[in-house]
């Protein structure tokens, strides 16, 4: 049982890790859009709007990453959980659940991705139609 319970805590410490890595981020995301929008703002430069497409629509894809990724530890978790002891062989390979969770492409666009990034790509969007109007 002992060495069920140290894969198991193996397997948490890397969930732990890839939703931190996502919430980080999130809000790396939301400062470099702030910081190029303050940079427009004060330089009366709209390229630096433009700009800010990059690191957001970068964020995004790389969210995406991290949350497939943590997906993927969670159905190892659950697969590790449910095998005997004698079966225990600390493999952190997650090649075996690969299947059982969405695409990398589809974990983008899922619904919760989509609205926080989305949110930020449409102001985005907003910010240049102002300043376009200006």
């Amino acid at each position: 049982m002992e060495a069920k319970l140290k894969h198991l805590e193996m397997i948490q410490g890397v969930i732990n890790r890839m939703a931190n890595n996502s919430f980080l981020l999130k809000g790396w995301s939301v400062i470099l859009v702030s910081g190029l929008f303050a940079l427009a703002a004060k330089d009366s430069n709209k390229l630096y709007i433009y700009l800010s497409y990059f690191p957001s629509l970068a964020f995004w894809v790389l969210d995406g990453y991290f949350l497939r990724q943590e997906k993927l530890y969670r159905k190892l978790y659950d697969k590790v959980r449910s095998i005997n002891d004698s079966e225990i062989d600390f493999s952190m390979d997650t090649s075996s659940v690969t299947n059982q969770v969405h695409t990398w492409s589809e974990v983008i666009f899922s619904k919760t991705l989509s609205f926080f990034h989305g949110v930020i790509v449409l102001t985005i969007l907003l910010v240049m139609l102002i300043a376009s109007l200006l």
